[in-house]
């Protein structure tokens, strides 16, 4: 049940890059639609596979790809638009590969590991494409803050990415001890 979810908000991602691609009130409104659906499954899976006791390394990687494609597609769609700079999606781009990189084939673990700046920067980037959305439907009140909120998240991605490679180079400082699983 918990990756039928995933899967919708997978199905989601180039019908909500789509939308996100154009500038009317209508696709705003599908968008918007897309948008909800996809928050809503992320906020159900996680809960769903925990207590049905099905959660895999491969469900969390599952729902992390999701995630990523999701948010990355409809943040590229809008960089097309002209409404997020560029720069955007290409670190989270980065962050996302450096994250696997790190986790799977730096750390030998069988799952995603995870920080906390991360899981934060997780969360707020599906924001700019609502806040996009609503700023298409009328409310472009919003825009000096979506584009506050770009150039934060730009900066705490960086953060983020040069935090893991402290880490890492921590990690390799310290004695060695076998991967955690």
């Amino acid at each position: 049940m918990a990756n039928a979810l995933t899967a919708v908000r997978l199905l989601l991602v180039l019908p909500f890059a789509y939308l996100m691609t154009k500038g009317d009130q209508r696709s705003a409104l599908l968008a918007l639609a897309a948008w909800v659906v996809a928050v809503i499954t992320d906020l159900l899976d996680g809960p769903i596979a925990r207590r049905r006791g099905t959660v895999t390394a491969w469900s969390g990687t599952f729902d992390h790809v999701s995630d990523f494609l999701f948010v990355t597609c409809g943040l590229f769609a809008g960089a097309v638009r002209g409404v997020f700079p560029w720069l955007l999606p290409v670190l989270i781009t980065a962050a996302f590969a450096q994250y696997v990189i790190d986790s799977y084939w730096i750390h030998g673990r069988t799952k995603l590991r995870g920080s906390k700046l991360g899981r934060y920067n997780g969360i707020l980037y599906f924001i700019p494409t609502f806040m996009d959305i609503l700023i298409r439907m009328g409310l472009q009140v919003l825009q000096p803050l979506l584009t506050i909120l770009v150039w934060l998240l730009v900066l705490s991605t960086l953060v983020s990415m040069a935090q893991r490679v402290m880490l890492s180079r921590l990690s390799e400082q310290l004695p060695s001890s076998p991967p955690q699983k």
